[in-house]
C-alpha cells in the first residue's frame, strides 16, 4: 500500500477539491486510488457536501468507508474539539492511523488530513503525527497562490520535516503577476511546485513504486 498525505497550508485552501481532481486524474489514466478521511467536522447544512462525501463519488467508494461514520463530527472546529463539544470520547492518533489501515489494502491511497499541519487531529496529536503514524513518506502540500502563499508553504513544509513534499498552487492565474512571483520564488528557493492537477499527478506517478 502506498499512501500519500493531503496537507494544506491552512483551511479553505482547497485540499479537497485538489484531491478530487486528483484522484479524476489518476483513474483516467488506469489507476485505482482510494481515499480516506481519518476524522472530519462540518457544519450540518454542509451534509451532503463533506469532504467524505466528495471524495467518496470521485473513487466510488461510501462516504462512512471514506471516513467512519463515528468519526464525523457535526460542528466546524478541530476535529478533538468538535468531539469534546458535542460529550463524544476522545481518540487518538494511534487509533485513527489504526482505522485506516484496517480498510485500506494494496495500491494508492490518498489520506486528507484537516486544517493545517499543526492542526489538532486528536487528544495527542496533529496532521504531521498522524501522517507520521501512517507511515506517509510523500505529502502532497495543497497552498493558496496568493498574499501570504510563500510563508504559509515556508512554514507548512519545515513542520512536515521528514517528508517528501509537492507544493501545488490552488487557484494559480498565470496572468496574475504575484501569482507567478510567488510560484518562482518558491521555484527558485529548491521547493518543488506545480500549479495544475496534470502536472501533479505527473509528479506523484513518477514517484509510485
Amino acid at each position: 500500500m502506498t499512501i500519500v498525505f493531503v496537507a494544506g497550508t491552512g483551511t479553505e485552501v482547497g485540499k479537497t477539491w485538489v484531491a478530487v481532481k486528483l484522484i479524476a486524474e489518476l483513474v483516467a489514466h488506469g489507476h485505482e486510488v482510494l481515499a480516506r478521511k481519518p476524522a472530519q467536522s462540518f457544519a450540518p447544512d454542509e451534509l451532503g457536501h463533506t469532504d467524505a462525501e466528495l471524495l467518496g463519488r470521485a473513487t466510488g467508494e461510501p462516504p462512512t468507508t471514506v471516513c467512519a461514520a463515528h468519526r464525523w463530527y457535526e460542528t466546524p472546529m478541530a476535529p478533538p474539539m468538535a468531539a469534546a463539544v458535542l460529550g463524544r470520547a476522545p481518540f487518538t492518533v494511534a487509533e485513527l492511523a489504526a482505522e485506516i489501515a484496517e480498510t485500506t489494502t494494496a495500491g494508492l491511497t490518498l489520506v486528507e488530513g484537516a486544517g493545517g499541519p499543526r492542526s489538532p487531529l486528536a487528544a495527542d496529536g496533529d496532521n504531521v503525527d498522524f501522517a507520521r503514524a501512517l507511515g506517509a513518506r510523500l505529502v502532497v502540500l495543497v497552498a493558496d497562490a496568493g498574499l501570504g502563499t510563500i510563508n504559509a508553504v515556508r512554514l507548512s513544509v519545515e513542520a512536515m520535516t521528514g517528508f517528501e513534499t509537492i507544493v501545488i498552487l490552488n487557484r494559480f492565474n498565470s496572468e496574475t503577476d504575484l501569482h507567478r512571483r510567488n510560484r518562482d520564488w518558491l521555484v527558485t528557493s529548491g521547493y518543488e511546485v506545480v500549479v495544475e492537477i496534470a502536472a501533479l499527478s505527473n509528479r506523484l506517478l513518477a514517484r509510485l513504486p
